[in-house]
């Protein structure tokens, strides 16, 4: 779908430069964006670096298996199906360590290994199982503390200030998370499986008197 609108959208930029006589905007176009797409990515090169060095470093001093083990009760919550001690609880909180410091690029390895556990669980192989949309839907919507890639770019582009908006990122990572949660509580318990009604024997009623 996303390769269709893609080509759909080339035809129309390029149908409309040749309607107006002027094609030669696309190959502009085309170059001008391969040169600013080479030039963001040398400039996310340094950030990118450091920040996955600090990760290393953490990684290294025990503080990000300190940080798994205090988002331990928090992943339990929100993943109830999946058993203790599965390994596909270790890669989600190394996945939802490195989405709150912004690392995107090194959460989405976790990711991918923790959907792979999580399918293994999963009764139906044809469909998601709850705790996969589970994932999905944090990992779409994960609190962030510090927007490293989007500093990256505000620096790439010369913003006098990158780092202001770690509070406003904040703040939206937090509602964006708190609306994923409460969706995914809400459709868990939509399509829960009715409760087993008892189905034992009825004693008959003794006569008095």
């Amino acid at each position: 779908m996303i390769n269709a609108l893609w080509i759909f959208m080339l035809l129309v930029g390029f149908i409309a430069a040749a309607a107006q006589g002027r094609i030669e905007l696309v190959t502009e176009a085309v170059f001008d964006g391969a040169k600013t797409g080479v030039g963001v990515s040398f400039g996310l090169i340094s950030v990118m670096v450091f920040w996955l060095g600090m990760m290393r470093i953490a990684e290294d001093a025990k503080l990000l298996e300190k940080l798994a083990k205090l988002l331990g009760p928090i992943v339990g919550f929100l993943f109830p199906d999946v058993p203790k001690n599965h390994p596909a609880l270790g890669f989600i909180m190394s996945n939802m360590s490195a989405n709150l410091l912004g690392l995107g690029n090194a959460a989405t390895p976790m990711g991918i290994r923790a959907m792979q556990e999580l399918q293994k669980l999963n009764p139906d192989k044809e469909t998601a199982s709850p705790a996969m949309c589970t994932l999905l839907a944090i990992n779409t919507a994960s609190i962030t503390l510090i927007p490293t890639t989007l500093i990256a770019i505000r620096m790439n582009f010369n913003s006098a200030n990158p780092a202001e908006i770690v509070g406003t990122t904040l703040i939206a990572t937090m509602i964006a998370t708190a609306a994923a949660i409460i969706a995914d509580r809400w459709y868990r318990n939509r399509h829960a499986p009715p409760a087993k009604r008892s189905t034992s024997p009825k004693m008959p009623l003794e006569r008095t008197g």
